[in-house]
């Protein structure tokens, strides 16, 4: 496990500017004795504007493009989010994926522009139930990866979140085995993508319906370094106590 665990709280379309910051304060006073976990808030576009947080607390946002301005109608740049104070931006979400048809060249642009304008990519990989079943999970792993991270030289500033689509907001999370497989296998892909990098330093974080329930056995599963959560990240108790148990799992490592 990396030396700080990331928690990221993905809100994707919910919670008013109001309601997310009223969220976000209520979440740091209940965290306050917290340092041991980088704790990421992504809310709606909408929320990020006005919104400060300090160490440990960073804002992320879900999406972005790769232009720096233009005739883009709807679109956010990089340097707008980095004007509201962004460190991180989530690319290649499932959703993104399969709902708004972007492809793997469309998410290199914008890891490319994230990290160009100094900030982190959360790079979202993850197989669909039917590539799975097909036994194709190392295939569109090693795509995504490769693809979505060509021409970047280094992974110093770069988080990995894989997340298995079947388990996205569907209640099923993936088996202690299964993750801990496919971690490995990224970690395989990266360090021959990137040989002269320390794959160990890089983190990468699980996704798919983690709950404070299932959050201790996964955290431990080898190789976890965090999670994005999504469905429980809107309950200030669920999310909370799970950034409290990733805590607690590594004061007693």
């Amino acid at each position: 496990m990396v030396a700080t665990p990331i928690v990221a709280g993905n809100w994707k379309m919910n919670k008013t500017p109001t309601e997310a910051c009223s969220f976000i304060q209520e979440s740091v006073n209940l965290l306050l004795d917290i340092d041991r976990v980088k704790v990421i808030f992504l809310p709606p576009f909408t929320g990020l504007f006005d919104m400060h947080v300090e160490h440990p607390f960073s804002l992320g946002a879900q999406n972005c493009h790769w232009e720096d301005q233009g005739a883009f109608t709807g679109e956010i740049s990089v340097g707008m989010l980095k004007d509201c104070g962004v460190s991180y931006v989530i690319v290649g979400h499932s959703e993104r994926r399969h709902v708004f048809s972007e492809t793997n060249d469309w998410i290199n642009r914008k890891v490319k522009a994230i990290i160009a304008a100094d900030l982190i990519p959360i790079l979202c990989i993850g197989e669909t139930f039917e590539q799975r079943k097909s036994g194709q999970t190392n295939q569109v792993l090693e795509e995504q990866l490769q693809d979505g991270l060509e021409m970047i030289n280094s992974l110093e500033k770069l988080v990995v979140a894989y997340e298995p689509v079947w388990a996205i907001g569907t209640g099923i999370t993936a088996s202690v085995e299964q993750v801990s497989g496919a971690l490995s296998l990224v970690r395989d892909i990266l360090s021959i993508q990137f040989s002269d990098s320390n794959i160990d330093n890089s983190p990468i974080i699980y996704g798919g319906s983690v709950t404070p329930t299932n959050a201790e056995e996964l955290i431990s599963v080898p190789g976890v370094d965090g999670f994005l959560v999504g469905g429980a990240s809107l309950n200030i108790e669920s999310f909370t106590s799970i950034i409290k148990i990733v805590d607690k799992i590594i004061l007693n490592k």
